[in-house]
C-alpha cells in the first residue's frame, strides 16, 4: 500500500471530519455577523515516480490539506484560505475573511447560489478507486513501461516514464444548510521517447489517465504506442505555405472544443471579451453538430453531482443542431448577465461531442476520417498560445502528418496553422467516433474544411 494512500474506511471518516469542520466554521461566521458563508475543504494524497533509462529520477509523496472560507456581509465579500486545519489557523482564517468583507465595496452580483438550486441527490458515480501501489511497485511499473518502448529499433533515448497515483477528498458547505461530499481518484502512466537519424532528433510520448488502475492500458501496449508515435515522426519535413483541409487528432480536437467553451463562459461574456458575445440561440456550428454535457457518467473524468457552489448538475445541451443553446455560467456570472446559473461554477462536467457528419450513415473511425480528409494535414501536436478568444484569431505552431488519398504519406513539422475560430467552428466537416476518453471533453477527431498552413 502506498505510504500516503487514503484507505476506504479512512476516507469516510476524513469526509465526516471535514464536513463537521465546515459546518462549525459556517456557524461561527454567522455568529460573527456574516449574512452568508461558504467553505471548501480538501485533503489530497498522491505518489509520483519518474524513471529514466531504467534508473529512478524522482519519488514524490504528497499529502496536502486545503481550507477556504468566503463570507458575505450583505453584498460585501471576503475570502481567506489556509493549508493548516488546526483550530488557531482556522480561527485566524475566519477573522481575516470577516475583516476583508467589512471593508470591501458592495457587489450586487455577489452571494451564494440560490438555495432552491442546491443538489439534493448524490448518486454514486464510481469515482473512488484507491490504487494500492507502493513506491517499489511504482518504480518497477515505470521501468517496465520504459523498457517496452526502448526495445523498438530506432529509439535512441528516453525522456522517462512516469507513474502517478492520486486521491482527493473534498467537502463544500454553505449557510443554506448544504453539505456536499466528494471523493475521487485519478491515476496516470506516461512515457516520452526520442528517436534520431542523420536528419535530426524527434520526440513523442503517450499516456493514459483513469479513475481506476484496473482500466489502464497494458504497460507493454503503452510503451509500444509511445515508440510507434516517436518513430513515425522521424524524417519530418516542412510544408510549403498553402490552404488545405485539416484533421485534428482526438487528443488535439478537444482543445478546439475547449476554446469554444471558454468563449461561451460567464467570465469572458460579462467582461465582453468573447468572439461569441450575444450568440446564445444563434448558429455557430454546422446544422448536424451536437454537444451535450453529461455530469453523471460513471467514472467520468469530469463527473459530479454538484458544481463548486453546490448547484445540482444535470444533463444539459450546449450545442443543438449547430445552435448555441446556452452559456456556461456560475451564479456570479449569471447575475452579471441577468441570467441563471447553468451549474457550471468551477467548470464543465463531461462535455460529449456527438460523432457525425452532414452525410447519411454512421460516423467514421480514425481510418475513415483519414479517408474523408483525402489529401490534407493531420495535426497531432499544437504549440504556443496563439488563440485570441476576444477576436477569434487562431494561429498555432503544429506538427503532424501529410495525408494523400486517405493514407499518411510523411511526417511534417515546423509549420503554423491559422484561421478564425468563428470560421473554424462553422467549417467542421465531420467528427469521428474515435473518442479520447482521457479528458472531461469527450470528442473524436475533428475534420475542418480548410485552414491556412504557413511553412516554407
Amino acid at each position: 500500500m502506498s505510504e500516503v494512500a487514503i484507505s476506504q474506511d479512512t476516507s469516510q471518516r476524513e469526509l465526516d471530519r471535514l464536513a463537521e469542520l465546515a459546518e462549525d466554521v459556517i456557524r461561527r461566521a454567522r455568529a460573527a455577523g456574516a449574512s452568508q458563508a461558504e467553505v471548501s475543504a480538501s485533503i489530497d494524497a498522491g505518489l509520483n515516480v519518474n524513471v529514466r533509462l531504467g534508473e529512478v529520477e524522482t519519488v514524490e509523496h504528497t499529502r496536502d490539506r486545503g481550507f477556504g472560507l468566503t463570507v458575505y456581509f450583505g453584498k460585501r465579500k471576503g475570502s481567506a484560505s489556509t493549508a493548516d486545519l488546526h483550530a488557531d489557523s482556522i480561527q485566524a482564517t475566519l477573522d481575516q475573511a470577516c475583516a476583508i468583507a467589512r471593508y470591501t465595496e458592495e457587489d450586487p452580483a455577489s452571494g451564494l447560489a440560490d438555495a432552491a438550486r442546491m443538489a439534493t441527490q448524490f448518486p454514486d458515480l464510481d469515482l473512488w478507486h484507491p490504487w494500492a501501489i507502493d513506491t517499489a511497485d511504482a518504480i518497477e511499473l515505470g521501468q517496465t513501461i520504459e523498457a517496452a518502448g526502448r526495445t523498438h529499433a530506432g529509439i535512441t533515448n528516453s525522456d522517462g516514464a512516469s507513474v502517478q497515483m492520486g486521491e482527493s477528498l473534498s467537502v463544500y458547505a454553505n449557510s443554506h444548510g448544504f453539505v456536499g461530499r466528494e471523493r475521487g481518484t485519478r491515476h496516470s502512466l506516461s512515457l516520452a521517447l526520442i528517436a534520431g537519424d542523420d536528419a535530426g532528433m524527434q520526440r513523442d510520448y503517450w499516456y493514459d489517465s483513469v479513475r481506476s488502475a484496473g482500466d489502464f492500458m497494458n504497460a507493454q501496449a503503452l510503451g509500444d504506442k509511445a515508440a510507434e508515435r516517436t518513430l513515425a515522426r522521424v524524417g519530418a519535413r516542412r510544408l510549403s505555405t498553402r490552404q488545405c483541409p485539416v484533421l485534428f487528432a482526438p487528443e488535439i480536437a478537444r482543445s478546439l472544443i475547449g476554446h469554444m467553451v471558454s468563449a461561451v463562459s460567464g467570465g469572458a461574456l460579462y467582461r465582453r471579451a468573447s468572439f461569441l458575445l450575444d450568440h446564445a440561440g444563434k448558429q455557430i456550428m454546422p446544422a448536424w453538430f451536437n454537444i451535450v454535457e453529461r455530469p453523471h457518467l460513471q467514472r467520468g473524468q469530469g463527473s459530479g453531482a454538484f458544481d463548486a457552489e453546490g448547484v445540482a448538475t444535470r444533463d444539459n445541451v450546449l450545442i443543438e443542431n449547430g445552435v448555441l443553446a446556452r452559456y456556461v455560467l456560475g451564479s456570479y456570472s449569471a447575475r452579471k448577465l441577468g441570467l441563471e446559473s447553468t451549474g457550471n461554477a468551477g467548470g464543465i462536467h463531461n462535455l460529449v461531442v456527438e460523432p457525425g457528419h452532414a452525410d447519411s450513415g454512421a460516423a467514421d473511425d480514425f481510418n475513415g476520417m483519414l479517408r474523408r480528409l483525402g489529401t490534407g494535414l493531420l495535426v497531432t501536436e499544437v504549440m504556443g498560445q496563439g488563440v485570441n478568444t476576444i477576436t477569434g484569431d487562431y494561429s498555432r505552431g503544429a506538427a503532424g502528418f501529410w495525408v494523400e488519398n486517405g493514407e499518411i504519406a510523411y511526417p511534417v513539422e515546423e509549420i503554423t496553422i491559422a484561421a478564425n475560430l468563428r470560421d473554424m467552428l462553422m467549417s467542421i466537416v465531420a467528427v469521428g467516433n474515435d473518442v479520447d476518453q482521457r479528458s472531461h471533453l469527450l470528442t473524436g477527431s475533428i475534420l475542418l474544411e480548410r485552414m491556412t498552413i504557413a511553412g516554407e
